[in-house]
């Protein structure tokens, strides 16, 4: 529901920036828009063992492009919107702080059984039944670390059991002695009744401190489900420190650079919220770069007139997947991340191994892509830096996709040579192919997981490709979306002006959100043809109004005015019995008398177009669980400015070997900046920009829009006339 009308924004003076920062696993991207929607992207090596290096060397690259110093650059920004994997980073690689877990006497296992869902977690189904690759994942709490309290509330919030405060100092004392600093506290029913999860969050600052860390799952996740309350919270805790250090050090370095405008962090939601707030909900972070990703797309579509999008980022390391449904990101309310399970609605994004620096390897006899990658470091062969093994990014500089001479505006060397040797010595000798059939194959390989990845997510959940427009970005999606996006059927591509650093122009876009949940039980009865007729419409909006109050404080904290807040709820609903819901948007007035029978049809609609025709089941009883208000504050931004070409077209060409058509044509290589708006171009063509290099195959099309995004499109018409690069 729309509480209220948001108000047009505009940018302030002429002199007023707007940065978004993402770091990735390989890149630290970077765009800057002025107050009259000049673009600047680029993008600088990721940093490992320091984030805040990459990006103040990002920064530096920007003031240099500028003429400025970084200070003077810092001055101008009105905000900063960052977008990181630090939680992600520190989860994978298991650097989180050591944490305590205390819950309810008798479920300490919780966490370990994970309803028996962490055996198979990040499996994909084609391998269930290969034993080898299903394991139980690393203990983020070991099993001495897990404290069990007596106490007992049941599922109507009655205290059914008190409180045992002597065992509880006890068992905190313990882990105290243990070195833990770090506590997550998960009790039975505690979402009804935080009483007693409050009171051991205030002995455990008496006993550890004031400086402990202390996550309380009535306040991280107030959700049905008691191991994903359980995970959701320890992950908080495990990871809030990690990130809290991390923000506060890049902010206060910032500041000490000069920056004086709003820095705030791009959650997994699908907004922004505060260095503050982010540090207390370091779950949030999981998924934040990729997420940004999406949220960038949903905005230019929104100015495009996209209402149905895939986005596709393909970087370094891997390839995120989102949806964009009837103008809306596709959320999930259960994310698996890490063989973990999170009970916080998140972006759903699908990820699998496939990027730039994937090592393509010949095992038994057979040519494999991914999922390991070589990173920044050391990367690629051609890179130079080290890396001893064939990566898809070698393969694309063999076939002559990559100019290795301007790799990166030709600030970076790219060595074409050591990467034809890798893939004769590694691939085509091994294989008794040339080199040029395996660097083929190594593009073709890696095409197709993609778009076996795009057809699961479309076709797999009951929609038509042909029905989406695919957005392609991420430092290698350009270069390989002629091919994935051809395999899967869409309509047409689109390469945001933003491509090379999309996801550093959402946490640029992304609006301020923060969200509520609480879980309730409302169920009609068995059998019942009418079940709205069960529902109480005034108690479905009392929980309503108090996550609103909720939500409006925070925004109100971040200073958002009233004209610039939208209220939107949602609520989980499935058949009784069942073990997974769908989110449902509550639109409308709910004292309507039609309010309650709207929200069943609408939950039966959903149900059958994500499950099939006639998989519904009234007759089941259905069931509202887990209850939703998000609450969108709308931040100044800059629309695009029109484009026009800021240099001269020189015709130039080179040999470029197009996968779809099994042959070396001639290319047409086009600089991005001198391509004149709605001028088709007929493929092969190879768009360079200096931080980008986009491919169009035979049998495509590709063209600027009026604010610089690139179009592909299939060729519709044969002119026999027509030749590489020729206007079509």
């Amino acid at each position: 529901m729309t509480k209220t009308t948001h108000r047009d924004t505009e940018a302030g003076g002429s002199q007023d920036l707007y940065i978004g920062v993402d770091t990735g696993g390989t890149f630290t991207d970077i765009v800057v828009m002025d107050a009259v929607g000049a673009v600047y992207a680029t993008k600088a090596p990721t940093t490992p063992d320091s984030l805040d290096v990459g990006v103040f060397d990002a920064l530096a690259l920007v003031a240099e492009h500028r003429g400025e110093s970084v200070r003077e650059l810092l001055g101008k920004v009105v905000t900063f919107g960052h977008g990181t994997t630090q939680a992600t980073n520190a989860l994978i690689e298991r650097r989180g702080r050591p944490t305590g877990l205390v819950t309810t006497r008798g479920f300490g296992d919780t966490l370990i059984i994970q309803r028996l869902m962490g055996f198979t977690a990040g499996v994909p189904i084609e391998k269930l039944g290969d034993f080898s690759e299903r394991s139980y994942p690393d203990p983020i709490v070991p099993r001495d670390l897990i404290a069990e309290v007596p106490e007992r509330i049941d599922h109507a919030g009655h205290v059914v059991v008190p409180l045992d405060e002597e065992a509880v100092r006890a068992e905190v004392q313990r882990l105290v002695e243990a070195g833990i600093t770090s506590f997550a506290v998960c009790l039975l029913w505690s979402f009804r009744n935080p009483e007693h999860e409050q009171r051991i969050g205030e002995i455990i600052r008496e006993i550890a401190g004031t400086s402990a860390y202390v996550s309380l799952s009535s306040d991280v996740s107030p959700v049905l489900g008691e191991y994903e309350r359980t995970a959701t919270t320890v992950l908080n805790s495990y990871l809030g420190p990690v990130v809290e250090r991390y923000l506060e050090s890049l902010e206060a370095r910032l500041r000490s650079a000069g920056l004086t405008g709003r820095f705030s962090v791009l959650n997994s939601i699908g907004g922004v919220m505060n260095a503050r707030d982010a540090a207390q909900r370091g779950v949030l972070l999981l998924g934040s770069g990729p997420t940004g990703g999406v949220l960038g797309s949903h905005h230019l579509a929104a100015q495009l007139g996209h209402r149905n999008i895939i986005t596709s980022d393909m970087g370094g390391t891997s390839f995120d997947v989102g949806l964009v449904v009837d103008g809306k990101p596709v959320v999930k309310a259960v994310t698996e991340v890490a063989k973990y399970h999170i009970a916080t609605p998140m972006v759903d994004i699908t990820a699998i191994g496939a990027g730039g620096g994937s090592i393509a390897t010949v095992v038994n006899g057979k040519l494999r892509v991914g999922p390991a990658s070589a990173g920044s470091y050391p990367g690629p062969v051609c890179y130079l830096r080290g890396g001893t093994q064939v990566t898809v990014t070698d393969a694309d500089v063999a076939l002559g996709v990559i100019d290795p001479d301007n790799f990166l505006g030709g600030r970076m060397e790219i060595d074409k040579t050591a990467a034809e040797k890798a893939i004769r010595t590694q691939i085509a000798e091994p294989l008794g192919i040339s080199v040029v059939e395996a660097a083929a194959g190594i593009r073709e390989i890696v095409d197709a997981r993609m778009a076996d990845t795009l057809r699961e997510l479309t076709v797999g959940r009951g929609h038509d490709p042909r029905d989406f427009v695919l957005y392609a970005y991420g430092g290698a999606g350009p270069m390989h979306c002629a091919g994935f996006g051809a395999e899967l059927g869409v309509a047409s591509i689109v390469v945001p002006a933003t491509s090379m650093a999309h996801s550093a122009y959402g946490a640029l876009s992304a609006d301020i959100h923060h969200g509520a949940e609480r879980s309730e039980s409302v169920r009609s009865s068995r059998a019942s043809s009418t079940p709205w007729e069960e529902f109480d419409p005034l108690r479905i909006a009392a929980i309503f109004e108090k996550l609103e109050v909720e939500v409006l404080a925070k925004l109100a904290g971040d200073h958002v005015a009233e004209a610039d807040i939208i209220i939107n709820r949602s609520v989980d609903m499935r058949y009784r019995s069942q073990t997974h819901e769908l989110i449902i948007p509550v639109t409308g007035n709910l004292a309507d008398p039609d309010s309650m029978r709207d929200l069943v049809l609408l939950f039966e609609r959903t149900y059958e177009e994500t499950y099939g025709k006639g998989s519904g089941f009234r007759e089941a009883g259905i069931e509202l669980t887990t209850f939703r208000v998000a609450g969108i504050g709308r931040t100044a931004k800059p629309a695009f400015r029109a484009f026009a070409p800021t240099t001269d077209a020189v015709p130039r060409s080179r040999r470029v070997f197009d996968v779809r058509a099994g042959e070396w044509l001639d290319a047409a290589v086009m600089d991005w900046e001198a391509m004149e708006p709605d001028r088709r171009l007929a493929g092969p063509v190879v768009v360079e920009h200096p931080t980008t290099t986009v491919y169009v195959a035979r049998g495509q099309r590709v063209h600027t829009d009026a604010t610089g995004n690139l179009l592909i499109t299939p060729e519709t018409t044969t002119d026999p006339a027509s030749t590489a690069g020729a206007d079509a």
